[in-house]
């Protein structure tokens, strides 16, 4: 008998953030696979006698292959278990839930997608950054600052300087070129941004600066946490500014 698979969102670390779908399911999951971005006591909510599996992607780190991941999610699923692929964040927001949907689907698996807050909403809520708002920023970009190419992918980059909120998942290691994109774009330097490591974890922090000198800031984080960028006017908006 085939089992069954779920991608659930683990949101950016704070259980509490979890929603209650995904608390449930993973609650009964005979195997659970997970990201090292999953916070530790997201994991407490699965079953002791569940059997958990690392196959955290960091970047720059050794990690999983990806079709190694979508292998054993198969597997386990087809051996008729109940199987939960738990990733930090929301699964198709930059977590390469998509392509494990599309190896599910071509393996007859049946499968379920429970969404979490992505990074970008959780820094926001943090912060008191409304990422949005009237007057000031209508439009809210997602960005990934990292391709396989250790570069920045091809963007519009005209377009992300005339306005709106940039939300930069990945982009510690590319920072200073994409700052620098957006200064030759038109950007203005002056433009508020702000850097969030580890957000809603116990050992969270950030810097605020702009988008001229922001990579200089970013240097006083320190740690290896994930890191999340905004850049726009809101910012300026947040609860903490400097």
């Amino acid at each position: 008998m085939i089992g069954r698979a779920y991608l659930i969102g683990a949101g950016p670390g704070d259980p509490e953030l979890l929603t209650l779908k995904a608390a449930r399911i993973i609650a009964t999951a005979d195997v659970v696979l997970f990201d090292n971005l999953v916070g530790p006591e997201v994991l407490t909510f699965a079953r002791s006698d569940a059997q958990m599996i690392n196959v955290g992607k960091r970047c720059g780190r050794h990690s999983t292959e990806q079709a190694a991941i979508n292998r054993l999610i198969r597997i386990y699923a087809r051996a008729g278990r109940c199987v939960v692929r738990l990733k930090g964040g929301d699964p198709f927001v930059f977590g390469r839930g998509g392509e494990e949907l599309q190896s599910l689907r071509e393996a007859g698996v049946p499968v379920e997608v429970v969404p979490g807050i992505t990074t970008a909403l959780a820094v926001g809520a943090q912060l008191q950054v409304p990422l949005t708002h009237r007057g000031v920023s209508r439009s809210l970009h997602l960005l990934t600052a990292h391709d396989h190419q250790d570069g920045l992918p091809e963007y519009d980059w005209a377009a992300l300087a005339r306005g709106g909120t940039l939300a930069v998942y990945m982009g510690i290691r590319t920072l200073r070129l994409l700052t620098a994109r957006l200064l030759e774009a038109g950007m203005k330097p002056s433009t508020p941004a702000v850097a969030v490591q580890s957000v809603t974890l116990p050992q969270e922090s950030c810097v605020y600066g702009t988008l001229a000198d922001l990579a200089d800031q970013v240097a006083r984080l320190g740690g290896a946490g994930p890191t999340m960028v905004l850049i726009g006017e809101v910012v300026a908006m947040g609860a903490i500014t400097v």
